[in-house]
């Protein structure tokens, strides 16, 4: 163990990074927040995946850590930690020779069409699930690339990294209003990175109000991996609406889903399910006609029930009656 814990602190501590202006933290601080999602054991083998809190806690530690004017660009790092004997990217399919090309994966939106995820040695997993390791090489980052602020980082540890969830629980023209009044103020990248933090949220909450069940279908899947089996649907598309509120969600299975999005289904006023008219169906258990007219679930604290309001613009874009 001895041995292996040299080897990762020496290329921890020398790490390929561009040399202007001191030194890039971006990969210093990329790896720190992979510890900490470790520490919170959002990670636990050797998929690295691109999670909304690893986003989260790559912006925080950014602010506690980074004193000169480097741009704090995630996908940066995901990218560029390749370069590393220990990192290896994996392409979603038919991405393969997309992520060949640097100058397209400074963008968040681009990284995670491209990649699925990276993996890291086995050799360091091993290292990162043992806290005294852990420990350890995070230590040995501090010291190397932020001996000035570790101070702050320590300071300020016990604050929660991570998005909560109260902000999906403000009201839709608040939450819309900051959403524009972001996409404003700030860059774009930054932009992506907020939203991709918050829609995670969304997408990993909404199941949790729904018992992980299907407000049409009440098929419930309680999966034995951290991964929901029931979708977290928009009522109002993001796109149109900029709102990630509770309010605007509904649990579905992901066929009921599809069809919700594609306006073969909506909601009425009484919240049960109405269909399209211009569909046809062959005969199967899965027939999607068989939830006409039944009353949707919906959750059991009435602040987060979806407001008819969504489910009217939703009928109104669909042309239902």
């Amino acid at each position: 163990m001895e041995e292996k814990l040299s080897k990762y602190i020496y290329h921890f501590t020398n790490l390929r990074r561009d040399s202007k202006n001191g030194g890039a933290p971006h990969k210093p601080i990329l790896l720190l927040s992979i510890i900490s999602l470790f520490e919170k054991q959002l990670f636990n083998n050797y998929q690295i995946e691109i999670l909304p809190e690893l986003v989260a806690s790559f912006k925080s530690n950014w602010s506690k850590l980074v004193e000169t004017n480097h741009h704090p660009i995630f996908a940066l790092p995901f990218y560029h930690m390749s370069s590393e004997p220990f990192w290896r990217l994996i392409p979603n399919i038919g991405c393969e020779k997309w992520i060949e090309s640097k100058s397209s994966m400074r963008s968040l939106k681009n990284l995670t069409t491209a990649v699925k995820m990276a993996v890291i040695d086995n050799e360091l997993l091993e290292l990162l699930i043992y806290p005294e390791s852990r420990e350890v090489l995070k230590l040995s980052i501090l010291e190397k690339y932020f001996s000035r602020t570790k101070i702050d980082y320590f300071n300020n540890y016990a604050e929660d990294d991570f998005p909560n969830i109260s902000i999906l629980n403000e009201s839709s023209e608040d939450y819309k209003r900051i959403i524009k009044d972001l996409k404003n103020r700030v860059d774009e990248n930054t932009f992506q990175e907020e939203i991709y933090i918050r829609g995670g949220l969304f997408r990993r909450e909404i199941p949790k109000i729904y018992n992980n069940t299907c407000a049409i279908s009440k098929l419930r899947i309680d999966a034995i991996i951290n991964s929901s089996m029931i979708d977290a649907c928009h009522i109002v598309p993001f796109s149109e609406g900029y709102d990630d509120t509770l309010t605007n969600g509904i649990a579905l299975c992901p066929n009921l889903h599809r069809a919700f999005d594609k306006g073969l289904i909506s909601i009425s006023n009484n919240f049960k399910v109405i269909l399209k008219d211009n569909f046809i169906e062959n005969s199967s258990t899965y027939n999607i006609s068989q939830f006409e007219g039944e009353e949707i679930l919906l959750p059991n604290q009435l602040e987060f029930q979806p407001t008819q309001e969504n489910f009217s613009m939703h009928r109104k874009k669909f042309n239902f009656i």
